[in-house]
């Protein structure tokens, strides 16, 4: 199943995770994965609309915004936005290496079966997926999305 918009509908697809940041954790493993991305509100509604790579001025001014919220976020002390702000720079680097390895962002063939990467089909989403990256490190890193991922982890234990 893809992390994306596969994802099988549920009943936390009602949840406002800003109000019940514990739905969160309840349904999210905080694996380091994008699942949720078009689920969770609402941070998606907040974030998704500022997320582009299609060239790299694009995915500039996309990783800038979600940079933004992400910094609001923190300063609220809100883990769910800040980690959902993780996921769409994460998935602005997934989505724009795909692009940049398979021509026309097409990962598999007709048949199914996994196409051969080019090595760089597309050197304008290498370019955005560059972009992307050092804003996902630079939250990934971050101490105090560290420490509240932590504490996360912990009250579910």
């Amino acid at each position: 199943m893809s992390n994306d918009q596969s994802e099988t509908d549920g009943p936390e697809d009602d949840a406002n995770y800003r109000e019940h940041p514990e739905k969160y954790i309840e349904n999210y493993e905080l694996d380091g994965s994008e699942k949720g991305v078009f689920k969770v509100e609402p941070y998606k509604s907040e974030l998704l609309p500022h997320w582009s790579y299609a060239d790299p001025e694009s995915a500039e001014e996309s990783a800038n915004k979600l940079f933004e919220q992400y910094e609001t976020y923190r300063e609220n002390g809100d883990f769910v936005g800040m980690d959902m702000a993780r996921k769409y720079c994460q998935m602005g680097f997934t989505r724009a290496m795909r692009y940049a390895k398979y021509p026309g962002g097409k990962k598999y063939d007709d048949d199914g079966e996994e196409r051969e990467p080019e090595r760089w089909a597309d050197s304008e989403k290498r370019e955005a997926a560059k972009i992307f990256k050092r804003r996902w490190d630079e939250i990934r890193h971050d101490e105090r999305y560290q420490t509240l991922k932590e504490e996360y982890r912990n009250c579910t234990q």
